[in-house]
């Protein structure tokens, strides 16, 4: 337990947010029967888990990184600019050595996949609750790996890509269109224009057939993207 949930008597409040509702169930389900630990409340957007988050002070947040509009990434960055302390789990779908890196440069304290073991998420939760960072095997040794070398040459050029840039290239690799992209994304096309262009740039491809091809391969190359 946290140390303000001791004094207090009381299990450790977790907030879940998912767009999903039947995940913010099961993770419900799942947490609400350990001793210590309770879900708190839910949010399925931006917004209103910066409200739940104000109202309902809980200990830690589980966050996915799809969500409509502002994604998960930019829900971090938010929350770390108006607490330092709060702890940040990420539970995602999405490639953990795409993503994990990046979410903790963002602010997470740990990052989880969703396809792993449910007693997993519930080791990750107390062990960030505890002060600590948690990420799988595979992902610490990747994180480790890549500050050891410390050299660009050994990035991929995807990993170059800034957040917003990256979750349009998954996007397009996922078949959407530039103006589902904007409605998804909530920005505008000429936006979305703007940040192809700019990837096109940084892959070194010369036209949206490119990209949409490069997209395409890179996202079905990803274990669980």
């Amino acid at each position: 337990m946290t140390a303000s949930a001791v004094a207090a008597g009381r299990k450790n409040r977790i907030l879940v947010v998912d767009d999903h509702p039947i995940v913010r169930q099961g993770m419900a389900m799942l947490i609400n029967r350990e001793s210590d630990l309770e879900v708190c409340g839910g949010a399925e957007e931006f917004n209103a888990a910066l409200e739940a988050i104000e109202q309902l002070v809980p200990d830690i947040v589980i966050i996915d990184l799809s969500l409509n509009g502002p994604d998960g990434m930019d829900l971090i960055k938010e929350i770390r600019s108006r607490s330092t302390s709060l702890p940040i789990l990420v539970l995602s779908m999405h490639d953990e050595l795409t993503y994990a890196e990046r979410a903790l440069r963002a602010g997470a304290n740990g990052y989880i996949m969703k396809q792993e073991a449910t007693t997993r998420v519930l080791t990750a939760v107390r062990r960030i609750l505890a002060g600590n960072v948690y990420l799988s095997e595979r992902a610490s040794s990747r994180v480790v790996e890549q500050y050891v070398r410390g050299s660009a040459r050994d990035r991929s050029p995807v990993a170059e890509l800034s957040d917003r840039e990256l979750e349009v290239f998954r996007l397009i690799g996922q078949g959407h269109s530039t103006r589902q992209i904007a409605e998804e994304l909530h920005l505008s096309v000429k936006t979305v224009e703007s940040y192809q262009a700019h990837i096109k740039e940084k892959l070194s491809l010369r036209s949206a057939r490119e990209l949409v091809q490069h997209a395409i391969l890179w996202s079905i190359s990803r274990p669980s993207s």
